[in-house]
């Protein structure tokens, strides 16, 4: 049996949509490899729950890696009070909203601990043989472990019309497409569901697309 590699795109609250995608793929956690691209939070109705349902997953399930997005890179400012008009001003304000409906936090503050941990917890990008996983992109001609977070984060355009050999496949989210981005040396994945459009999986072993 051939261990399979998945990767799953922009989130952005989306519950239902996962939580459908979710059963949708043959995933195996004991066995097989997801990697979430991040943005997990703002815009969408449920962010509370998708976080949730992450960490459960992160807890049954050694094989499952989470990226760190623009977003939750927002979530630091507003928590750290360096920017926090910035994550209002971009779904942040959903996002607490989708908080603030739970009830029995042990404080004003609306996002658990354990909630907290888990947006701590972020990687800022994967490799594997074959492929690197990052939410936005890469600088080209920059060594992957001297890429700028704020690249890693926020590029766009420089990265996707980029034709660069990054030495191996870029797999990104970040950047919606109406259907996956598909180029000889990256594959974008993230589909808008939060736009009402669909939440997008990869099965990178087969090259299989899956979406809800």
């Amino acid at each position: 049996m051939t261990e399979k590699l998945y990767a799953i795109g922009d989130i952005h609250g989306c519950f239902q949509n996962l939580k459908s995608l979710m059963a949708q793929i043959p995933f195996q956690p004991d066995f097989d490899t997801i990697v979430f691209l991040g943005d997990y939070i703002d815009r969408g109705p449920d962010s509370f729950n998708v976080v949730s349902y992450l960490i459960d997953l992160k807890n049954s399930c050694k094989n499952a890696i989470f990226l760190k997005g623009n977003h939750e890179d927002m979530l630091d400012g507003f928590i750290s009070g360096n920017n926090r008009n910035l994550f209002l001003a971009n779904g942040g304000e959903q996002t607490l909203r989708s908080y603030l409906k739970v009830q029995n936090f042990p404080s004003s503050f609306p996002i658990p601990a354990e909630h907290l941990d888990f947006f701590r917890s972020l990687l800022p990008y994967y490799e594997t043989e074959d492929f690197i996983f990052v939410h936005a992109g890469l600088k080209r001609d920059v060594d992957l472990k001297d890429q700028n977070p704020r690249d890693l984060f926020w590029i766009r355009k420089q990265f996707i019309n980029s034709g660069y050999d990054f030495g191996k496949r870029i797999v990104f989210g970040h950047t919606p497409f109406p259907e996956p981005f598909i180029s000889h040396n990256k594959i974008g994945i993230d589909t808008g569901a939060v736009y009402g459009n669909k939440l997008t999986c990869v099965e990178l072993t087969r090259m299989v697309f899956f979406s809800a």
